[in-house]
């Protein structure tokens, strides 16, 4: 009989790369491999592990609990591969005197050097990108020096099976490399060892991207899986998978559920802009009025360390139409009925949640990727709007004002809707029975299960 193969699973603790990498883990459990999803000291008291019990949880430090949040994405990654390097090892060595000795590990893509740890404990490995098909595309000519940097201003920037870039559409570290030299070194250099690895994996679907991924999938072996949001959202396969299972924030659900419940089909707009952006007190400002003189009914998630920048009276002023929280959970708000548009930060586990939910977008991107996400979002899937900035870099009160009704009463927003029925479609078939991503994961399971 052939025994069980086991796969380990390793994220970097951020919120936005642990939730995909938990659903993927969900996934390759459900075709029968044993999973063990590895968590860091940062996150472990977070994961809710008995939410899914197809997959097996393990803590190793990443030497978190020693230090201050002040240390620079250099810092950071520098203390997370030294401690897990030297962690990981014991852990392989554990598991490789138990009933399934692992044979596999996943790895967040922005951690390179695991695939070397992987092989010196004799494993295999793989990446798993947690960003759009298309900024892993532009981050990997980056690193092949075919795309000249720094950018110059006003330029077009023309990449095979990409539309044509405005410096705008670029991911933001381009435009400002002085200021995020970590940030680019940590995305450019997901490619410095990438063709050793047998298998490159990524949260996105054949139909959503497929220019780039027809470019990418002729060259190496790269396989979609996603979208990687839980299964009741989409193909309703998996037993029990309602929410990711994690969660750095503690939501208000009972608070956030029974507000909509007495809201109107398509008439709240929802705004979050994501686990890390912080934005100026002047731009909270201009949200705050903008929401205002939109006479919509609105629910914001303002995190606890952002709400002093919220005005003095804003919160007593806006009982009527608004609700403010400090985090909720965002897949079942999507999911509501009276949701009528997603203003959003543009992250990618955002998008594609508002894409395999339905829910049109207006999008007002902070930094990374999100940038070239919002030109998909307006003008390659047609799903929203993307809201311009004055010349100091703001978005101004009336320009959130004609957002909101352009996408929630105009004609456009209608179209979004539309175009959202084709794309909710897409997404599902994507990962049920057969579909690209069902295959691929298939495929991939099978080929480490005989090699």
């Amino acid at each position: 009989m052939q025994r069980k193969i086991h796969i380990l699973v390793i994220p970097y603790p951020l919120q936005g790369h642990i939730n995909p990498m938990l659903q993927l883990s969900k996934r390759l459990a459900s075709k029968g491999p044993r999973v063990t999803f590895i968590a860091t000291s940062r996150i472990s008291k977070s994961i809710q592990a008995h939410e899914s019990t197809s997959i097996n949880f393990e803590t190793i430090s990443d030497g978190s609990e020693e230090v201050q949040d002040l240390e620079t994405i250099d810092e950071k990654l520098k203390r997370f591969k030294s401690k897990v390097s030297q962690d990981l090892p014991k852990l392989i060595e554990k598991h490789n005197s138990s009933k399934y000795p692992p044979k596999f590990l996943v790895y967040d893509s922005i951690l390179p050097w695991a695939l070397n740890v992987a092989r010196q404990s004799g494993l295999d490995g793989a990446p798993f990108f947690t960003q759009s098909c298309v900024v892993n595309a532009i981050y990997y000519h980056a690193h092949q020096g075919t795309l000249q940097m720094p950018l110059e201003e006003g330029s077009s920037i023309s990449l095979p099976s990409i539309p044509s870039l405005g410096i705008n559409d670029m991911p933001s570290i381009f435009r400002d490399m002085e200021s995020y030299p970590g940030e680019l070194n940590v995305m450019v250099n997901q490619f410095s060892n990438f063709q050793e690895a047998n298998w490159l994996l990524c949260n996105t679907f054949d139909e959503l991207e497929d220019e780039v991924i027809n470019w990418m999938t002729s060259r190496w072996h790269f396989k979609t899986i996603g979208p990687a949001i839980p299964s009741i959202y989409l193909d309703k396969r998996l037993e029990d998978d309602k929410e990711y299972g994690l969660n750095l924030f503690k939501p208000s659900m009972d608070t956030c559920m029974k507000w909509l419940e007495t809201k109107k089909i398509g008439s709240v707009v929802y705004i979050s802009f994501g686990s890390m952006a912080a934005l100026g007190e002047e731009q909270m400002v201009e949200i705050t009025s903008g929401l205002k003189n939109s006479n919509c009914y609105f629910l914001w998630v303002v995190r606890e360390s952002e709400c002093k920048k919220l005005p003095s009276n804003f919160l007593q002023e806006i009982v009527e139409k608004g609700l403010v929280v400090s985090w909720c959970p965002q897949l079942e708000v999507l999911a509501h009925k009276a949701i009528g548009c997603f203003m959003t930060h543009c992250g990618w586990n955002s998008t594609l949640e508002a894409l395999s939910l339905g829910v049109p977008m207006i999008a007002m991107p902070q930094w990374m990727d999100q940038t070239t996400n919002a030109k998909y979002i307006m003008d390659v899937w047609k799903v929203g709007v993307r809201i311009k900035v004055d010349e100091k870099g703001i978005v101004t009160k009336e320009e959130i004002e004609l957002c909101i009704r352009e996408v929630i009463g105009g004609d456009r927003g209608k179209e979004m809707k539309r175009n959202l029925m084709k794309w909710m479609e897409l997404a599902k078939e994507a990962v049920d029975k057969d579909g690209s991503s069902d295959k691929n994961i298939d495929e991939f399971v099978a080929k480490i299960s005989h090699s």
